[in-house]
């Protein structure tokens, strides 16, 4: 049976180091970790889908939960024979990914947390998503795509960095993204899970980040009991588009980590 969603897979399928699965966040789509994918797939297997509503997934109108986005990444991972991984997400998919650590625990062996929060939505944060989505149904991703792109992006970012940004969120189907934001709008409280968390994990930002500020990273660092925090200077919520040398050495130094503990 073809898997639901759509990813790239690259890397030796029976490589020795664990796999690593990456998550993007929202509006994107699994091209965001280019950087990622081509520095690690000559030494591991490295996994990027597309969620679904997202790049070449199928589009599902109505409210997506992270749960659902987490059973879709499991259904994947089985599909392809990925029984244990290192799991890493980015904003969105960083709570995607402590969904996933709360569903399935015991097949994941290590936790990448970028730019992302663990509280659950405000009531205000509830109707302001739930307003943003009605808003790209109505007129499209291209609006939202020009207001956000220079928090997305720190505007000192390299112009194609903008450019790859400002593309994904424009080829992201409205409803789609609208079932993202109604699903974001009720998740779940993470912060106790972070307490128990057995595996070793780590937390990213970038330092100019207004979306997930480093005050939100620090204080998920402090929760997880085995985490290394790694602030990204010069970088806004995409610090591994905006810095990917800097940000593929703190992964290449946990990822070294995960495997010798393995």
């Amino acid at each position: 049976m073809a898997p639901f969603l759509a990813y790239e897979d690259k890397g030796a399928k029976l490589s020795t180091p664990l796999p690593l699965v990456l998550i993007h966040g929202h509006p994107f789509d699994h091209t965001m970790w280019t950087p990622q994918v081509s520095a690690f797939s000559p030494t591991r297997r490295v996994i990027a889908p597309d969620l679904r509503g997202y790049g070449a997934s199928p589009v599902v109108p109505g409210l997506t939960p992270l749960s659902t986005f987490a059973e879709d990444i499991a259904a994947l991972l089985d599909e392809l024979h990925v029984e244990h991984f290192v799991l890493g997400g980015l904003s969105m998919g960083g709570q995607i990914a402590m969904e996933c650590y709360a569903q399935y625990p015991d097949r994941i062996r290590g936790l990448i947390l970028a730019d992302t929060f663990a509280s659950p939505e405000t009531p205000s944060g509830k109707k302001s998503r739930n307003e943003m989505a009605d808003r790209l149904l109505k007129e499209g991703m291209r609006g939202y795509a020009d207001e956000v792109l220079h928090k997305m992006v720190a505007p000192y970012a390299d112009a194609s960095v903008a450019a790859h940004v400002h593309g994904m969120m424009t080829a992201t189907p409205p409803p789609g993204a609208a079932a993202a934001l109604r699903g974001r709008a009720e998740r779940p409280d993470y912060r106790d899970l972070l307490t128990r968390v057995t595996v070793p994990s780590l937390v990213v930002v970038g330092e100019d980040d207004e979306y997930t500020p480093v005050s939100d990273a620090k204080t998920m660092a402090e929760a997880l009991p085995d985490c290394t925090l790694h602030v990204i200077a010069r970088a806004a919520h995409m610090p591994n588009l905006e810095r990917p040398g800097e940000f593929n050495g703190a992964l290449a130094r946990f990822l070294g980590r995960v495997d010798g503990s393995a």
